[in-house]
């Protein structure tokens, strides 16, 4: 074949494919005839005032977690805010767990699930992590590829939660070009800090997701923070230059102190209490609650070797204590056996009792608690357990590991829960707040009674709500 046909050849051949390429990528977000967007806002959501719109937009939001949707309360609470608003939501995650029976129920919430990678390539085996994590990451990209890119709608922005970084902010990125969609990023947390809890800080593949994490986060369009802190790590470490604002947590309308009667009849209804619910209402029991994801960044042995230090050391008049632990995780079944080996010291003094509440009773439970004990040990140092929030949203004092910098952005010491460093400190605490008199026990839930007033739609609507432009 002569060379001017090879080339002729080639150029067709190239022509097709590339004709073919741009026919399979994904379809591009373009505005709906009743958005009637302005088209200066269309080009650049932040230009001119945050939210401004006419009452026929409906907004489009895709809401991706690569985690459980049923376990990622922050992300239902966005969902449910945007549709409560009149905006569209397609909630992207794996449904491994029920989600909120308002996320269900609602027409304009699409529940979009991703399928599970192998149960081998979930391993929490760290040899085998160095060899099937990459594995799992090339499933995961090739799903979200298909659902992001084919299986749902463009949409006008996309809010991502972080952690995980890897690989969905890289992913984020490209799909959000392909389709015109906006990009937010929901920092909960830093990627990197939670996989140096498993290889070490020096780890090459922890510097490696370091950088990955903040070379991808600087192109978002706009970045909501769950701490002040975070923000001001964002902006002066990492030198984020889109727009971050701060997005505290705050709880939902349905963590809610209990009246007595709602308390009474808690107590004596749900299996795990019910055994001892006159004694929690007369005193005799103080019932202490604590959730957790049974991870790494979380010592559980901290609350195990205080109650082993105040059965040991409790007075006859000192009330016996049930403490129920809530939740799933990969540290479960360790702690269960530490917890069996522990019950001759812990006596007739303590009961620890495990359960997994449905969504509707653990607010319940809280509400239902004397005191509630967060153990979460910020891997960064700038994020807050969701979990004390909840507490405090029921009214509930919080007791809590409290060496990181953004405990003091929710919890304030002595008004609304107290703060420890370690098993004695904890133990001291206990003894102190569930001793003769109850008088200390009572202010620190006037407090968080106090602060669980302000709620999610609060925080959320001049902030989340303007930026998406579902209010003014």
């Amino acid at each position: 074949m002569a060379l001017p046909d090879v080339i002729l050849a080639g150029t067709v051949v190239g022509s097709t494919l590339f004709t073919v390429l741009l026919l399979l990528l994904p379809s591009r977000y373009q505005a709906q005839k009743q958005e009637s967007p302005n088209s200066e806002k269309e080009r650049n959501p932040l230009s001119g005032p945050v939210g401004g719109r006419s009452r026929n937009v409906v907004t489009s939001v895709q809401v991706l977690v690569l985690g459980d949707i049923g376990r990622s309360p922050r992300m239902q609470y966005h969902a449910i805010s945007i549709a409560k608003n009149g905006g569209q939501v397609d909630l992207i995650g794996y449904q491994e767990s029920t989600p909120y029976s308002s996320i269900i129920s609602d027409p304009r919430i699409s529940i979009v699930p991703i399928p599970l990678p192998p149960r081998i390539l979930r391993t929490e085996n760290k040899s085998l992590f160095l060899i099937l994590g990459p594995l799992k990451v090339l499933w995961q990209i090739w799903n979200l590829w298909l659902i992001l890119g084919y299986r749902t709608k463009p949409a006008r922005w996309m809010l991502v939660q972080n952690p995980p970084s890897i690989p969905t902010l890289a992913l984020a990125q490209v799909i959000c070009f392909l389709r015109n969609t906006h990009l937010i990023i929901d920092w909960h947390n830093f990627g990197w800090s939670i996989l140096a809890l498993k290889l070490g800080h020096s780890h090459p593949l922890v510097k490696a997701a370091r950088w990955y994490e903040f070379f991808f986060g600087r192109f978002a369009t706009a970045n909501f923070a769950v701490t002040s802190a975070m923000c001001s790590i964002l902006k002066s470490t990492y030198k984020i230059p889109t727009p971050i604002f701060p997005l505290h947590d705050r709880p939902p309308a349905h963590f809610q102190p209990l009246t007595p009667i709602q308390r009474s009849a808690f107590l004596n209804r749900l299996t795990e209490t019910a055994p001892y619910a006159s004694a929690i209402l007369a005193g005799t029991t103080r019932l202490l609650v604590s959730s957790t994801s049974w991870t790494p960044d979380e010592d559980f042995s901290l609350l195990l070797d205080a109650l082993v230090t105040v059965a040991m050391k409790a007075s006859p008049n000192y009330p016996h204590i049930l403490v129920i632990i809530t939740g799933k995780g990969p540290q479960q079944p360790y702690y269960l056996a530490r917890i069996k080996d522990l019950r001759p010291q812990l006596g007739e003094r303590v009961t620890v009792i495990t359960a997994w509440l449905s969504a509707e009773d653990y607010p319940l439970l809280l509400g239902a608690a004397d005191l509630g004990v967060s153990l979460h040990k910020s891997s960064s140092g700038v994020d807050l357990p969701m979990k004390v929030v909840d507490m405090l949203g029921c009214g509930l004092p919080v007791v809590g590991w409290s060496k990181f910098e953004s405990w003091r952005e929710l919890v304030r010491e002595d008004e609304n829960g107290k703060g420890f460093g370690s098993a004695d400190e904890l133990a001291k605490i206990l003894d102190d707040l569930f001793g003769p008199g109850d008088s200390r026990l009572k202010h620190l839930r006037r407090g968080a009674i106090q602060e669980g007033k302000r709620r999610w739609d609060e925080e959320w609507m001049p902030i989340a709500g303007r930026l998406l432009g579902l209010c003014s």
